[in-house]
């Protein structure tokens, strides 16, 4: 089993910056692709962000060039650096990690972007 905890959502306001991590603990060996995903009142989860164990990147056409993912294997955390945040990018930021096929989640983090 892997556990993932979520932190670094807040509340601030329109063109701040924020940066979310998520640490893995448990049984981490072999985890391969991480991600971000929102889930805002009302919609499905959608995927943000992610990154593979060889370090390749995808975004989501509304976060890109705003948004930057990276991971530290060696604390076994991922990062979610989101700068120039907007009203649209409220909602719960939750990670998302694979191991050996099997997908675990964590609790998520809640952004608030407001003015």
């Amino acid at each position: 089993q892997v556990q993932l905890a979520e932190s670094g959502g807040g509340l601030v306001q329109p063109g701040e910056s924020l940066r979310l991590s998520c640490v893995a603990s448990g049984s981490t060996f072999g985890i391969n692709f991480m991600a971000w995903y929102l889930q805002a009142p009302g919609r499905q989860r959608e995927l943000v962000a992610s990154i593979t164990s060889g370090g390749s990147t995808t975004y989501a056409d509304s976060v890109n060039g705003r948004f930057t993912i990276s991971r530290d294997d060696t604390k076994k955390t991922v990062y979610l650096q989101m700068n120039n945040l907007k009203p649209d990018d409220t909602a719960d930021y939750h990670c998302n990690v694979v191991r050996f096929q099997t997908c675990y989640w964590g609790q998520g983090t809640r952004v608030t972007i407001s003015s």
